[in-house]
């Protein structure tokens, strides 16, 4: 019996988020709140645990949205500011459970947080910073509280990140390409989650060629596209040119798997 899984969707913009601060195209000055677009993030419900893909700067505004209480552990793909820039924002976990929050990141990670928030990892610690468990993780699969996660290494133009299994969805952001060997972990998925920046060639993300093309090697039972900027065009227009099985995602979106 498979376990299941629920998804729902922080942010699926990109950097700078939609819309972009002082443009006048017609996706920035949209009225459809599937076109308003904070920063990638997701938030995964599984066997009682809950887990944040990445804490990028609207962290705070996407947990009061969504109404999150609690969360089990945060998971970082990598090191780019709008993944991580909100993780000072876990302070009120720690004070209303009086507890840690697990944080788990691969090494170059790692040094780039303690960097970043050099004051959370000080000797002599300032009262009220927050409270976290740095975790490594590697190429290789891992369980946060019995539930197994399988890293997936991916290519962020020449930076590797990581992308995340969990039951049957695998979430993908920030990619390029993916290595062939990693491929045998997207078998049989129910949900994949990817990154399409826009039409256009990108050095560091798909496009819509490149993810509609990877998306039929890896065959997942539906998927929806994420990460995606003002340039990708009107959701309520672009939706409807995609192939069978593929949708946009947007901010607030949930699914059962």
């Amino acid at each position: 019996m498979s376990v299941q899984t629920k998804i729902t969707f922080l942010g699926t913009g990109t950097s700078q988020g939609v819309p972009i601060i002082g443009c006048d195209c017609k996706v920035c000055k949209s009225a459809d709140p599937r076109d308003k677009r904070l920063r990638s993030s997701v938030l995964v419900e599984t066997e009682g645990k809950t887990f944040i893909i990445d804490t990028g700067p609207d962290f705070r505004q996407q947990m009061l949205r969504s109404e999150v209480n609690d969360i089990t552990a945060v998971l970082f793909t990598h090191e780019h500011k709008d993944h991580v820039a909100g993780l000072d924002d876990i302070r009120p976990f720690n004070f209303k459970y009086n507890k840690h929050i697990e944080v788990y990141a691969e090494e170059r990670v790692q040094k780039s947080l303690k960097r970043e928030f050099a004051y959370i990892f000080a000797e002599n610690k300032y009262p009220g910073i927050p409270q976290i468990n740095m975790r490594l993780i590697e190429n290789k699969e891992f369980f946060i509280e019995g539930v197994r996660i399988i890293p997936i290494r991916a290519y962020h133009h020449k930076l590797p990140i990581f992308g995340f299994r969990i039951n049957d969805c695998v979430y993908l952001t920030d990619v390029k390409t993916v290595p062939e060997k990693e491929k045998v972990k997207l078998a049989g998925l129910k949900l994949l989650i990817l990154t399409c920046l826009r039409k256009e060639e990108h050095i560091s993300h798909m496009n819509l060629e490149e993810a509609l093309a990877y998306i039929q090697e890896v065959k997942p039972r539906q998927t929806y596209l994420t990460h995606l900027s003002h340039r990708f065009g009107l959701h309520a227009e672009e939706e409807n040119k995609l192939p069978a099985g593929v949708k946009i995602g947007y901010d607030g979106l949930h699914l059962t798997v």
